[in-house]
């Protein structure tokens, strides 16, 4: 199997999971966070809608400066849902490449210093994939402590049964 139906697959999984989880977040608490260093519901939304774009820039080009990185800035979950399914899209034409193509390497650069340089591969697998249940388990807490009902990932969840 080609690499680019395995991570075309994963990331359509992951969305769906990702988009159930925005669903999720009330109005009213889009500016609430658990401490003072941690992101707003708000942030954390916009940065899960963001990581699709990831996998795009990766795989276009093959070095990408953060210097003048600005996180997205949505206000309404709507917009939000709206930048995911558009950048995952993106994502997806973007993975349709031939294997060779995840060999050729890619730097995150930032001032000058490279920051990441490894196969585009590597970085879609162990820096932008899993950036996405890593946050929607972040996201997840926050729902706890909100005593939101926390939806069912990779299993069932207690809020479910």
């Amino acid at each position: 199997m080609e690499l680019q139906n395995l991570l075309i697959s994963e990331l359509q999984h992951e969305v769906v999971l990702t988009e159930k989880f925005l669903k999720r977040i009330p109005k009213d608490k889009m500016e609430w966070r658990p401490h003072k260093k941690s992101m707003s519901i708000r942030q954390l939304a916009n940065h899960l809608a963001e990581i699709p774009s990831w996998i795009t820039a990766t795989m276009e080009m093959d070095e990408m400066d953060m210097t003048d990185y600005k996180s997205p800035d949505f206000d309404t979950m709507e917009e939000i849902l709206k930048v995911l399914l558009n950048n995952t899209s993106e994502a997806e034409a973007a993975l349709r490449k031939p294997d060779k193509d995840y060999q050729k390497n890619w730097k995150m650069m930032q001032g000058g210093k490279v920051l990441m340089d490894m196969p585009k591969y590597s970085v879609l697998r162990m820096m932008v994939l899993n950036q996405l249940p890593h946050h929607r388990a972040q996201l997840g807490v926050y729902f706890r402590l909100l005593n939101i009902s926390v939806p069912a990932t990779y299993g069932p969840s207690a809020d479910e049964n």
